[in-house]
């Protein structure tokens, strides 16, 4: 599967953006897909994950209830809807995709396909 990231750009502190991450392939549906962020000099983190029919969702602490991850398999396309946005969470957004069945989907070694990348810039 190819996965293409988008909807990253400039915005001010407080402010909200939606990442897109279409996927290429008639499979979708049955990847669990998430969502990572890196700065430049730091390793990857983990942001979010939900499962093939979008019923398991789970994100890291750093920004549980402000963004919400979701999924439209009619579209092979997966979300990241970011509200309140801080300094810290300016990064290159990456979707990632995996088929088989995982632990948890927080870490990157789970994950077999991986976006391009989407940079996401919050000013203060």
């Amino acid at each position: 599967v190819q996965l293409q990231a988008s909807g990253g750009g400039l915005v001010q502190a407080g402010g909200s953006l939606r990442l897109s991450c279409a996927a290429s392939g008639r499979t979708f549906s049955s990847y669990r897909m998430g969502w990572f962020r890196q700065v430049p000099g730091k390793e990857r983190e983990f942001v979010a994950t939900i499962s093939w029919n979008g019923g398991r969702l789970y994100y890291a602490e750093y920004v549980q209830g402000r963004f919400t991850i979701s999924r439209d398999n009619a579209k092979n396309t997966v979300y990241l809807q970011m509200n309140s946005l801080k300094p810290e969470d300016t990064a290159v957004y990456y979707c990632a995709a995996v088929s088989r069945p995982v632990v948890g989907g927080t870490r990157e070694n789970e994950y077999d396909y991986w976006g391009q990348g989407t940079l996401v810039t919050v000013s203060s």
